[in-house]
């Protein structure tokens, strides 16, 4: 519905540095943690990351769980196991989850662990990159996990300059991504869904267009959080009628009886980020796996 290859752009540029300066460092990283957005699991990803990285260990962290379905999120954690990759639901700004990050690091790196030990290199930290598209909250993490503790740590070998260690414990440093990984939009539902998430800003898209999509994916699995929000809708009419409906039931008539479908639209996505429509998942396994 939304013509992405006109209001959203990709940046191959910045993605080829990125690329280039992860590349470097990867020789002395153990592990990868990957912070994508838990309402929007795949279109929060870049799709590269798994090439870019190559064979080192990597984990998901699914943040901002308290605002996705939790059936989903578990649904999601399961997939990703399947797949061999470790994922484990977070939320950075409340710190919900992060608990469990160390022991997930450990847990996966056991045998790295042990080479230590009959190396007789007990101690020796563990050096685990950070990465995610904007807006996911990778900073939001770093911050949270490293607390007052937090330190930088500059001038190590191998160490590309510029780079933004974090000495998380004695076991552990964290290195922020040197770099940014962007999101591809060649699939016009990835910046949707990033878009109705408010991941990109609204005024580079259509707000009444961006509002009938996110009608589209609630009525499908979620209407009853939405007739619980605004009242009984009738989703036997396209998604530009419901939002007319919701328009209506919220008073937002104008002059000759129309609605300002404008204003409503803004009115859900606003609600919907909100998270007062309720804990929504815009993308869910059996649907995209």
């Amino acid at each position: 519905m939304i013509d992405n290859s006109q209001s959203i752009q990709w940046f191959p540029g910045h993605m080829a540095k990125t690329k280039r300066k992860i590349k470097e460092i990867l020789p002395i990283i153990d592990a990868v943690a990957e912070v994508v957005d838990a309402r929007i699991p795949l279109s929060s990803r870049n799709p590269d990351l798994h090439e870019i990285i190559e064979n080192k260990p990597h984990i998901i962290l699914l943040n901002k769980c308290d605002m996705a379905d939790p059936t989903a999120t578990k649904e999601w954690i399961d997939y990703y196991k399947s797949q061999g990759i470790t994922a484990i639901a977070v939320d950075c700004k409340s710190g919900k989850g992060l608990n469990t990050f160390k022991d997930t690091i450990k847990t996966t790196l056991s045998d790295k662990l042990q080479s230590y030990k009959e190396k007789g290199m007990v101690g020796k930290p563990l050096r685990v990159m950070v990465v995610g598209i904007p807006n996911v909250g990778k900073s939001s993490f770093i911050n949270k996990i490293a607390g007052k503790t937090r330190a930088k740590a500059e001038n190590r070998p191998g160490v590309t300059r510029g780079n933004q260690w974090f000495t998380i414990d004695k076991q552990l440093e964290l290195l922020d991504t040197p770099g940014v990984l962007w999101p591809k939009f060649e699939d016009k539902t990835v910046g949707e869904h990033l878009a109705v998430t408010g991941a990109v800003k609204d005024r580079i898209l259509d707000i009444e267009l961006l509002a009938m999509r996110l009608i589209e994916i609630l009525a499908d699995g979620y209407e009853d959080l939405l007739i619980a929000r605004y009242g009984n809708l009738d989703f036997s009419v396209d998604s530009y009628e419901v939002l007319c409906q919701i328009g209506k039931k919220r008073g937002m008539v104008i002059r000759g009886g129309d609605i300002d479908t404008e204003r409503a639209a803004n009115m859900l996505l606003e609600e919907y980020r909100n998270q007062k429509i309720g804990n929504i998942t815009l993308e869910r396994v059996c649907n995209n796996a």
